[in-house]
């Protein structure tokens, strides 16, 4: 089973070196996450930072911005999925997709109409992933990252 949980002292270095099971092509994608959880610290206000957990085995990392100014007026309110990855050995197991079959019943619950993702080009993955888990493509750019949405209501 599936769960999102809180970063503790306790998962701290475990989450940290799930980015070391990754491949160079994902690390491209991804930042590790050590930056991602210091980002959090000092976006206290915005970010959503979990682990990911398979029952009791900590797979991956995630986080949500819970408000984001960069996404347009008129699909406020959004959530805005900032960093996401699940380790090398649990991917292409469904896990993911689980992941964000959970966020997107957060977003709902918690009122929002859209949901945000920004992904590299550079590979086929993330974005084919995305695309799936049904992103809508955007044809916008930020920086080097193109802008994926979803409708939520």
């Amino acid at each position: 089973m599936i769960t999102l949980r809180e970063i503790t002292p306790d998962n701290f270095r475990a989450i940290i070196q799930l980015s070391d099971t990754l491949d160079e092509s994902q690390k491209k994608s991804v930042a590790p996450n050590v930056v991602s959880i210091a980002q959090a610290y000092v976006n206290l206000e915005r970010a959503w930072p979990r682990a990911i957990y398979l029952d009791e085995e900590p797979i991956g990392f995630v986080m949500m911005a819970l408000h984001d100014d960069d996404i347009p007026e008129a699909d406020q309110p959004a959530y805005f999925l900032w960093r996401f990855m699940i380790a090398k050995p649990y991917q292409n197991k469904g896990y993911g997709k689980q992941v964000i079959d959970i966020l997107k019943q957060k977003a709902i619950e918690d009122g929002m109409a859209y949901w945000y993702v920004t992904c590299t080009m550079h590979d086929p993955m993330p974005y084919q992933f995305y695309i799936t888990c049904g992103f809508e493509d955007t044809h916008e750019m930020d920086d080097d990252e193109q802008i994926l949405k979803m409708r939520l209501k």
